[in-house]
């Protein structure tokens, strides 16, 4: 059973929390500014591929493995988010932080390098870990420098950060990969990382390890196993494969099984990879679920914005960047003002409950939106409801637990945002697939059959390329389908624009559905949103009297 500290390993906490807490403002601010480029530097890599990967897989080959590149990321960065949280408690964040970013670097310079798809997706692999220690030591470290109250200034500086990586990133992307070698995608941010690196070895504090702490090795295999299966039946499930199928219904199983055997070992454990008395924090626990939702919801619905404006619209992908850049551009204001804010109150759960009805207004003006035009007001109010709500749910589990258990708090938080994401953009997209097909037997149906009619009396070669434009894929290749209709006889075009006009009415309607989803999820986080039992931001990082007596862990009677 847990027992109390032993005064010794009280004053060694104290201890290291004045350390970090009486640098000088200069040096914190210097630091800040290292981290903040360790942040950027992470981002940008992930923003500026975003647009020109397609680009880079048609050149390297393995189309078949392309969903890889982006997946074995995403594994492997919230893997590394989680189990750092807990190390960097016990070992302090420095070590990690630099790790992440050679890491990082490693896989950002092999990646440049890659031959074929394999070697791209383990490089990717090794940017995903360096990726996620860079992301939970940062924000956990930001805990370590400052006071809850003064978090709310830094950790609307950090949001900003991301909203400038998604502005600057996809843009500058596209430019490369049309005037430059591919390569210099990864390579060109790498001296940034260089620079980050030598500042934080420089200034950062290294803080002693805890020894009377011992690592849950056990904890970390099994929390690792629960996650990987779990994220790869979401990502696969509707996709790959089907929902019901084998092997999805095969990855989940191993899940739960992996995750009751996680919860027994975590029970037992002395120093927990995640400790399970965590969630009997009501603040950490009920921000953790709205962060989880909030992310589903968002993440959901934007992923398929580009088949609204590329695909029913008809806009280019280099332009369409440009529809989804005011979101950030308002993101990055209202988020800065934000955190300047909360630290100016000591006030945050008001900002959340005016975030999320802006952003619930801004997912219903996508699910009616009916031109490039609201698409772009949509994105503006999305934005600016994003950078009110969203630094608020970092600061509020940080500000819940004692400031030795910052970094696996932290780390939790991130853990749920990435699980809603992933789950998030699965449940989505079989909303608008189901949604779709349903929508088009409809239209199918009121047609009376008359397209595929036609099609069947076609030269059958014709017919072939015309089925494989019946699909919303199609939509988005616009010059190819442009060309397609160029070729078509006189007579043929009026019958083929009129599929392709119901094939957008389909997919336009679908998109409805699935912005409508999103909107209900974002409500849900609003309505949990008013149960968040709102506590003053402490102006030290020293726990007080009253909440140290209410967080002790209960003493052993053995």
């Amino acid at each position: 059973m847990p027992v109390l500290p032993t005064d010794e390993k009280k004053d060694h906490i104290k201890g290291e929390e004045r350390r970090m807490e009486e640098l000088s403002h200069k040096r914190k601010l210097s630091i800040m500014i290292a981290i903040i480029g360790a942040m950027f530097f992470s981002a940008i890599n992930q923003t500026i591929v975003s647009t020109a990967m397609p680009r880079i897989i048609a050149i390297l080959g393995g189309m078949d493995y392309y969903t890889w590149v982006i997946t074995i990321y995403m594994l492997t960065s919230t893997i590394a988010t989680v189990l750092v949280g807990k190390l960097s408690d016990i070992y302090g964040r420095k070590p990690f932080i630099l790790a992440g970013i050679v890491f990082f670097m490693i896989g950002a310079f092999l990646s440049g390098f890659s031959k074929d798809i394999f070697q791209l997706i383990t490089y990717r692999g090794i940017q995903g870990i360096g990726a996620g220690i860079i992301m939970s030591s940062a924000f956990t470290a930001v805990g370590d420098l400052f006071s809850p109250r003064e978090r709310g200034k830094w950790t609307g500086v950090m949001m900003a950060v991301f909203g400038f990586s998604s502005v600057l990133g996809p843009t500058l992307g596209g430019w490369l990969v049309d005037n430059m070698p591919w390569k210099w995608l990864f390579w060109i941010f790498l001296p940034l990382g260089v620079v980050a690196f030598i500042m934080i070895l420089a200034l950062f504090p290294k803080v002693p390890r805890k020894e009377s702490e011992k690592i849950d090795y056990l904890g970390s295999i099994f929390l690792t196993l629960t996650i990987v299966p779990l994220l790869l039946g979401f990502s696969w499930a509707g996709t790959k494969y089907a929902w019901g199928s084998t092997q999805t219904i095969g990855l989940f199983a191993a899940a739960a099984v992996f995750l009751l055997i996680f919860i027994l070992v975590e029970t037992r454990a002395q120093s927990p990879v995640l400790p399970l008395s965590l969630f009997r924090n009501d603040i950490v626990t009920l921000s953790n679920v709205i962060g989880f939702i909030m992310n589903a919801g968002m993440m959901g619905a934007l992923i398929y914005l580009p088949f609204f404006v590329q695909g029913v619209e008809g806009i280019s992908p280099t332009y369409s960047g440009y529809v989804t850049m005011p979101m950030s551009l308002a993101m990055v204001f209202v988020s800065a003002m934000t955190g300047r804010m909360i630290t100016k109150t000591g006030k945050y759960k008001r900002y959340a409950l005016i975030g999320f009805p802006i952003m619930v207004a801004g997912m219903l003006i996508m699910a009616y939106m009916d031109s490039v035009w609201m698409a772009v007001i949509a994105m503006i109010v999305f934005g600016a409801g994003l950078g009110l709500g969203m630094p608020v749910f970092s600061l509020t589990v940080q500000n819940a637990v004692k400031p030795n258990e910052l970094g696996v708090a932290t780390a939790s938080s991130q853990l749920f945002r990435n699980m809603g994401g992933t789950i998030g953009v699965a449940v989505m997209g079989t909303i608008m697939t189901t949604s779709l097909k349903h929508n088009m037997q409809s239209g199918a149906s009121a047609d009376g059959g008359a397209g595929a009619a036609n099609l069947a009396n076609l030269d059958p070669k014709l017919a072939t390329a015309l089925k494989d434009f019946q699909g919303p894929q199609a939509l988005l290749d616009q010059p190819k389908l442009k060309e397609l209709m160029a070729s078509l006889p006189a007579d043929l075009q009026p019958i083929v624009q009129h599929m392709i006009d119901a094939l957008k009415d389909a997919l336009s309607s679908a998109l409805t559905t699935v912005f409508l989803s999103g909107t209900l999820l974002l409500a849900l986080a609003l309505v949990l949103t008013f149960f968040i039992r709102e506590i003053p931001l402490r102006t030290s990082n020293k726990m007080p009297e009253a909440e140290q007596v209410i967080q002790k862990e209960p003493v052993s009677v053995h």
